[in-house]
């Protein structure tokens, strides 16, 4: 995030883009529900009506995969209309022509007949965007979910600089982290293209740098991104270390991911309990969870927060770093790191954004946001303030470009996947708390009460969802708050993996898969079981039974 959780409740118009705030980051949601109820504006575009739209002044119900259509059409409103900073586009950004160029031709008109959004609601929220000064964009991974996430993040950044909101409290480009410490994860170098601290690879100063450090030579060729690895698993890849994480069911066109397994050489699995990936497991190391270790976890905002250990981890269950130490060292390393802290100082050493930063001064301060490059630096609410890090913000100039695999008459319907309030990812977790079970016990489709009349499916029935890749159960939960034409699965259910249907097209630049898009059809099966209700979904249900 380019700003601050905090500042939220401050901002007085909240643009929310492909993300199910109150579900998937529901701390985030309650600041902007607190925003909204003292007098913001918020406007959300998603596919789906979800929690937030039923407080919105606007929801741009938007056909998936649509975005940059969307987006270059609120541009072409800022820009014909004159709606943009002129003085800060001049001093701090380039490119600003091309992009000008490039929304000539997306007017609201032609972005209603693709998104299906009423072309004035679109002017009317570009206006209200750009001439609100405490103004802040929120997204997560229903914009970067797609074969062409770049060009939706792209898309984003424009009306960003267009409008100059940038540099202030309560404004910004925020995505919202999806995982517990995933920002922190790349903070650190979990990437293929950085060093810690967001430095290139393929950057000889940074290579010599770390090669010097660390004592050993470096590839200066960026490594596979995680969609290119899991397509190369059983041939190219022939042994895998899955740590924290459950591929078979997180993963995309998992079947071809399975085959892949079963002719793979060796797999170590380390998690605190065994999950589907287990099957494939030669090894497991049993790890200690978050209350059972030190260290530090990076949130959405860039705060870098102590982890303090509560209890001693069950049996033979260790700390993620010990058991890669002592890993290391039976592979014949010789580290001899002793606590978290001594390996948090070694990387931030290098690492000019968070060199102020320790588990000495967070544990007197108190979380710090980085950057964060001196002991005595208080560390950074916001980015940009002042000048642009990078000297000048870049335009980038998107066209836009279909998801790779659209309905036909065979598959006819667009299947979005996501996240629900009380299950979190592949669930390895949250399955196993009776009170979440109890509320959310099965798996589901919400299907448009149309679409299921045409399919002779009622309320509650079990169905087959179908997509060129595989075949599923589900509940069918009948709901306007998907479009005709369109269906939406959680995928934390692992007897209806989500991810056995969509596709595993990649985003040219990140790789991330299109989890978002692809082309699925429902039926029903022969035996239906006994209808259930949907506990947090309640308005789902009734409102489709009202008119189903």
């Amino acid at each position: 995030m380019t700003n601050s959780i905090g500042e939220i409740r401050d901002a007085d118009f909240l643009f929310v883009i492909g993300s199910n705030t109150t579900e998937a980051h529901p701390i985030i949601g309650m600041e902007m529900k607190q925003a909204v109820l003292r007098g913001a504006t918020l406007v959300v575009a998603d596919p789906r009506s979800i929690w937030l739209t039923s407080m919105a002044k606007r929801h741009l119900k938007l056909m998936p995969g649509t975005d940059v259509w969307l987006l270059n059409a609120m541009a072409h409103v800022i820009v014909e209309e004159k709606l943009y900073d002129a003085k800060f586009v001049e001093e701090n950004t380039e490119g600003f022509e091309k992009v000008c160029e490039a929304v000539k031709s997306y007017t609201p008109e032609k972005a209603e007949e693709v998104t299906g959004v009423p072309a004035e609601d679109i002017r009317a929220t570009a206006r209200e965007y750009a001439t609100t000064p405490k103004a802040g964009i929120y997204y997560t991974l229903g914009i970067t979910e797609h074969t062409h996430g770049t060009d939706n993040v792209y898309a984003l950044s424009n009306l960003v600089l267009m409008t100059g909101h940038l540099g202030h409290a309560s404004t910004g480009l925020n995505p919202l982290r999806g995982q517990n410490n995933v920002q922190g994860a790349n903070d650190a170098g979990a990437s293929p293209v950085f060093y810690p601290g967001y430095q290139r690879v393929d950057d000889p100063d940074a290579q010599a740098k770390y090669e010097d450090s660390w004592g050993v030579p470096l590839s200066g060729e960026p490594g596979l991104n995680l969609n290119q690895m899991m397509k190369r698993v059983g041939s190219d890849i022939k042994g895998l270390f899955v740590m924290g994480e459950d591929i078979v069911l997180s993963e995309p066109d998992v079947s071809h991911l399975e085959e892949g397994l079963n002719h793979i050489d060796f797999v170590v699995l380390q998690d605190i309990f065994l999950n589907e990936t287990a099957r494939y497991a030669d090894v497991v190391f049993p790890a200690a969870c978050f209350a059972e270790k030190d260290g530090v976890f990076t949130n959405s905002e860039r705060r870098v927060q102590l982890v303090r250990k509560a209890l001693d981890p069950p049996g033979q269950a260790r700390a993620d770093w010990e058991i890669l130490v002592h890993l290391a060292n039976a592979c014949g390393a010789s580290w001899k790191y002793e606590s978290p802290a001594q390996i948090y100082a070694e990387m931030v050493k290098d690492a000019p954004k968070f060199a102020g930063i320790s588990h000495e001064r967070i544990a007197r301060e108190g979380g710090i946001q980085w950057p964060c490059t001196s002991p005595d630096d208080p560390g950074t609410q916001y980015l940009h303030k002042g000048k642009i890090l990078r000297g000048r913000g870049l335009f980038q100039a998107v066209e836009y470009k279909p998801s790779k695999e659209q309905p036909d008459q065979e598959y006819s319907l667009v299947l979005s996947t996501g996240r629900t309030l009380y299950h979190y990812n592949a669930a390895t977790q949250t399955r196993r708390s009776p009170g979440l079970v109890a509320k959310q016990p099965e798996a589901f489709v919400e299907i448009h009460p149309y679409d299921a009349r045409q399919r002779n499916i009622k309320d509650g029935d079990m169905v087959e969802v179908r997509s060129r890749r595989g075949a599923i159960p589900c509940r069918a939960l009948l709901s306007r708050q998907v479009r005709p034409g369109c269906i939406w699965i959680p995928f934390h259910f692992a007897e209806a993996r989500a991810n056995l249907l969509t596709t595993g097209e990649g985003d040219c630049l990140t790789g991330t898969a299109e989890y978002k898009v692809c082309a699925a059809e429902v039926r029903p099966l022969s035996e239906s079981k006994p209808q259930v209700n949907f506990p947090g979904a309640f308005f789902h249900v009734n409102e489709g039974r009202q008119e189903g």
